[in-house]
């Protein structure tokens, strides 16, 4: 299969960027646009799926479409924040700070971040990949690479946080590496 050019719908240049290291052979492209949906599903499938398909419509239909929906999921919180990662904390308040606030005291930090990727070719046919990345959460913030919650995650067999693992390290074990391998395997498949 020859390069494939994807938008991915998300204005998040830190995500287009790390799935095109993610999935060679891709040239993948944000999505500028107005009117985006609310992340209203029951799953992160069904969000990036929504996501995928405002994508298509709003771009130029010649691409493939990426939609990615992403969270961490806090053992201690009933799942929290989950779906509603990236709304967890009131607009311009700290996420980190807030999830760090609510674990204060708790012994309990297992925790996963979770990603689904949905891709739509130009035909309209879908491409869907998984990942997930087992961990804990960190007393603290630490490292300074990544971004979102990767400063306070701990995977599992490792003694510390993801920002300090830093690029190389998430390029083949974050929750969006296993996921970006899948998605590609099944558009592999439907070439």
């Amino acid at each position: 299969m020859g390069r494939l050019r994807a938008v991915l719908a998300s204005r998040n240049a830190h995500k287009a960027r790390e799935l095109e290291r993610l999935l060679p052979g891709w040239t993948i492209e944000p999505l500028d646009a107005e009117g985006w949906p609310d992340e209203t599903g029951e799953t992160y499938y069904e969000n990036a799926l929504a996501k995928a398909r405002f994508g298509r419509d709003a771009g130029d239909g010649a691409s493939w479409t990426i939609g990615e929906d992403s969270g961490i999921e806090v053992t201690a919180l009933d799942g929290r924040p989950g779906l509603h990662s990236a709304r967890y904390a009131p607009e311009g308040a700290p996420a980190i700070a807030k999830l760090l606030g609510e674990l204060d005291g708790v012994d309990n930090r297992l925790a996963r971040f979770v990603s689904e990727l949905v891709a739509l070719a130009p035909d309209g046919r879908e491409a869907r990949g998984s990942g997930i990345l087992e961990g804990r959460i960190a007393d603290e913030a630490s490292g300074v690479e990544g971004f979102g919650y990767d400063p306070v995650f701990i995977p599992d067999g490792e003694d510390r946080t993801v920002a300090e693992l830093g690029e190389e390290w998430k390029a083949q074990h974050s929750h969006r590496a296993r996921a970006a391998r899948a998605l590609r395997n099944a558009v592999d498949r439907l070439a």
